[in-house]
Protein backbone atom coordinates (compact mmCIF):
# COMPACT_ATOMS: atom_id res chain seq x y z
CA UNK A 1 0.00 0.00 0.00
CA UNK A 2 1.11 3.74 -1.02
CA UNK A 3 -0.17 6.80 0.93
CA UNK A 4 -0.01 9.99 -0.37
CA UNK A 5 -1.09 12.99 1.43
CA UNK A 6 -0.96 16.76 -0.79
CA UNK A 7 -0.81 19.85 0.58
CA UNK A 8 0.13 23.58 -0.79
CA UNK A 9 -3.56 24.63 -2.28
CA UNK A 10 -5.20 27.83 -1.32
CA UNK A 11 -6.59 30.96 -2.66
CA UNK A 12 -4.06 33.28 -4.85
CA UNK A 13 -4.56 35.99 -7.60
CA UNK A 14 -4.32 35.15 -11.19
CA UNK A 15 -0.73 35.76 -11.94
CA UNK A 16 0.48 34.08 -8.76
CA UNK A 17 2.32 31.16 -7.78
CA UNK A 18 1.36 27.94 -5.41
CA UNK A 19 3.81 25.17 -4.85
CA UNK A 20 2.02 22.04 -4.36
CA UNK A 21 3.66 19.10 -2.35
CA UNK A 22 2.73 15.14 -2.10
CA UNK A 23 4.37 12.93 0.25
CA UNK A 24 4.46 9.26 -0.54
CA UNK A 25 4.53 6.51 2.41
CA UNK A 26 4.21 2.97 2.88
CA UNK A 27 5.72 0.39 0.55
CA UNK A 28 6.94 3.25 -1.78
CA UNK A 29 9.55 1.16 -3.61
CA UNK A 30 8.99 0.56 -7.12
CA UNK A 31 6.83 3.32 -8.07
CA UNK A 32 6.90 3.76 -11.75
CA UNK A 33 5.29 6.96 -12.15
CA UNK A 34 3.79 10.11 -10.31
CA UNK A 35 1.77 12.71 -11.49
CA UNK A 36 -0.46 15.78 -10.95
CA UNK A 37 -4.35 15.84 -11.84
CA UNK A 38 -6.99 18.10 -11.40
CA UNK A 39 -10.46 18.07 -10.91
CA UNK A 40 -13.38 20.79 -11.48
CA UNK A 41 -16.88 19.83 -10.06
CA UNK A 42 -19.11 18.11 -13.17
CA UNK A 43 -16.19 17.30 -15.00
CA UNK A 44 -13.66 14.47 -15.72
CA UNK A 45 -10.40 14.36 -13.66
CA UNK A 46 -7.45 15.84 -16.04
CA UNK A 47 -4.01 14.96 -15.79
CA UNK A 48 -1.91 17.63 -15.61
CA UNK A 49 2.06 16.85 -15.06
CA UNK A 50 4.21 13.33 -14.62
CA UNK A 51 7.46 12.13 -13.64
CA UNK A 52 9.00 8.62 -14.18
CA UNK A 53 11.21 6.84 -12.04
CA UNK A 54 13.55 7.49 -14.24
CA UNK A 55 13.30 11.62 -14.06
CA UNK A 56 11.52 11.58 -17.49
CA UNK A 57 8.50 14.37 -17.03
CA UNK A 58 5.56 15.77 -19.43
CA UNK A 59 2.99 18.30 -19.15
CA UNK A 60 -0.30 18.81 -20.29
CA UNK A 61 -0.36 21.65 -23.09
CA UNK A 62 -2.69 23.49 -20.71
CA UNK A 63 0.64 24.15 -17.94
CA UNK A 64 3.18 23.76 -20.05
CA UNK A 65 5.52 27.10 -19.61
CA UNK A 66 3.90 27.42 -16.37
CA UNK A 67 3.65 24.65 -14.09
CA UNK A 68 7.09 22.56 -13.27
CA UNK A 69 7.16 18.85 -11.62
CA UNK A 70 10.09 17.77 -9.34
CA UNK A 71 10.50 14.95 -7.29
CA UNK A 72 12.43 14.77 -3.96
CA UNK A 73 13.78 10.88 -3.29
CA UNK A 74 15.36 11.60 -0.02
CA UNK A 75 12.06 12.69 0.81
CA UNK A 76 9.22 10.66 -0.82
CA UNK A 77 7.88 14.27 -1.92
CA UNK A 78 6.83 15.55 -5.63
CA UNK A 79 6.16 18.88 -5.84
CA UNK A 80 4.30 20.93 -8.26
CA UNK A 81 5.22 24.46 -8.38
CA UNK A 82 2.86 26.59 -10.39
CA UNK A 83 3.39 30.10 -11.91
CA UNK A 84 0.99 32.79 -13.75
CA UNK A 85 -2.05 30.93 -12.70
CA UNK A 86 -4.95 31.44 -14.44
CA UNK A 87 -8.83 31.36 -12.97
CA UNK A 88 -8.98 28.24 -15.51
CA UNK A 89 -6.45 26.59 -13.30
CA UNK A 90 -9.12 26.41 -10.33
CA UNK A 91 -9.36 22.67 -8.85
CA UNK A 92 -8.89 20.15 -6.71
CA UNK A 93 -5.55 18.55 -7.22
CA UNK A 94 -4.45 15.36 -6.20
CA UNK A 95 -1.38 13.34 -6.42
CA UNK A 96 -1.16 10.07 -7.86
CA UNK A 97 1.42 6.85 -7.50
CA UNK A 98 1.40 4.13 -10.12
CA UNK A 99 2.70 0.87 -8.85
CA UNK A 100 1.93 -1.38 -11.35
CA UNK A 101 -0.38 -2.85 -11.23
CA UNK A 102 -2.37 -0.62 -8.77
CA UNK A 103 -2.87 3.01 -8.72
CA UNK A 104 -3.26 5.87 -5.39
CA UNK A 105 -4.64 8.44 -4.69
CA UNK A 106 -4.18 11.47 -2.07
CA UNK A 107 -6.95 13.07 -0.90
CA UNK A 108 -6.71 16.06 -3.12
CA UNK A 109 -5.65 19.77 -2.18
CA UNK A 110 -8.14 23.20 -3.16
CA UNK A 111 -6.58 25.46 -5.96
CA UNK A 112 -8.46 28.56 -6.36
CA UNK A 113 -7.48 31.55 -8.38
CA UNK A 114 -9.36 34.75 -8.35
CA UNK A 115 -8.98 36.77 -11.45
Amino acid sequence: QVQLVESGGGLVQAGGSLRLSCVASGIIGGINYMSWHRQVPGNQREWVAGITSAGAINYADAVKGRFTISRDNAENTVYLQMNSLKAEDTAVYYCNAYKAPASYWGQGTQVTVSS
